[in-house]
């Protein structure tokens, strides 16, 4: 299969609609910017025509807006909503677009295999990158403003490295919803004048997550997965230790079959289990719930528990100091 923009001859007519295989070899060819009037659009059989037409407006703001740059690395997890993007990215930029994914023992290595595989999946440039959160004081010390000096340490390794990929500009994976969610990282990502491609074009996490099954991304389901440093409650220093052995406890949840859990670690090495209320009473079942202690208490836990409240998306929240929330929330930085 030939490229659709690859020469000049193969170059779309304006407002022709673009399909994309996935795998195919459209992904592994394609490797120059589109022409100005390209239009970005594919799903699973509809055509533009019955597609949501606010959607349809918004996938087609993000390419263009992407398109515009000159050049871009993405902040990669291989999350939802950074798949989104990096595939845009890649579809507006071709080889001018490149995915970074961060390694440090705050991210899970099932997440770093992921997001490889999901790069080859696209065909996007896929870099991956050593950070060094863990030597920063700051970040170690938890104090509520952690995520700050994560993305700092993100972005500035990205910086360093625009010139030899060939990019000016760094975007992330941010949608709308986070605007209204407490996360420090906005703040680091303004300071380094970061992209936020979901926000400019208007797209809610519901509508990323529709335009990644529309799109046939493999992680279009696929549970918000934050690093493995955010399960520790604030006021704990954050160690290469512990989050070892949170990495190991939901491992070992994921394996009975509980996809979205977080193993919360507290004061005095205490691990607070989450997982949905729909399956609280299975996890307590004893063929679970013995060997799921002993296993936790072979890790270091000193003491595992349930919360009874089920699983919800940063519970450690309200234990953040109200003086470092309102930092955060005034838009000011450390």
């Amino acid at each position: 299969m030939q490229a659709p923009w690859a020469t000049s001859s193969d170059q779309p007519l304006p407002g022709e609609i673009l399909p994309i295989e996935w795998g195919s070899a459209f992904n592994r060819e394609r490797r120059t910017r589109p022409p100005e009037h390209a239009t970005f659009y594919h799903d699973t059989g509809e055509t533009a025509a019955t597609m949501n037409s606010p959607l349809q407006d918004k996938i087609e703001r993000l390419h263009r807006i992407l398109h515009e740059m000159r050049g871009a690395a993405i902040a990669f997890s291989g999350g939802v909503d950074s798949t989104v993007v990096a595939v845009a990215a890649y579809r507006a930029l071709g080889d001018q677009a490149v995915a970074v994914t961060a390694d440090s023992p705050s991210v899970p290595r099932q997440e770093i295999e992921d997001a490889r595989r999901l790069a080859r999946h696209i065909g996007i440039r896929h870099v991956l990158i050593a950070t060094n959160e863990f030597l920063n004081a700051d970040y170690v010390k938890n104090d509520g403003s952690r995520c700050f000096f994560c993305k700092d340490e993100l972005y500035s390794r990205i910086a360093e490295r625009l010139p030899e990929w060939g990019v000016e500009v760094v975007c992330s994976g941010a949608n709308l919803d986070d605007l209204g969610d407490y996360r420090p990282g906005l703040a680091a990502a303004a300071n380094h004048r970061v992209r936020h491609p979901l926000q400019e074009a208007g797209l809610s996490k519901a509508e990323v997550r529709e335009l990644a099954r529309r799109w046939q991304l493999p992680n279009w389901d696929k549970p918000a997965g934050p690093c493995l440093s955010s399960r520790i409650a604030p006021g704990l220093a954050v160690t290469p230790q512990r989050t070892a052995m949170i990495e190991a406890a939901e491992s070992l949840l994921h394996g009975w079959g509980f996809r979205e859990c977080r193993v919360r670690l507290h004061e005095g090495e205490l691990a607070r289990i989450e997982v949905p209320v729909q399956v609280l009473a299975r996890l307590l079942e004893p063929t679970i719930r013995e060997p799921l202690n002993r296993a936790l208490r072979d890790l270091g836990f000193r003491f595992v528990t349930v919360d009874l409240e089920g699983f919800r998306s940063g519970s450690l929240n309200q234990l953040v100091p109200l003086e470092v929330r309102q930092k955060f929330d005034s838009g000011s930085t450390p």
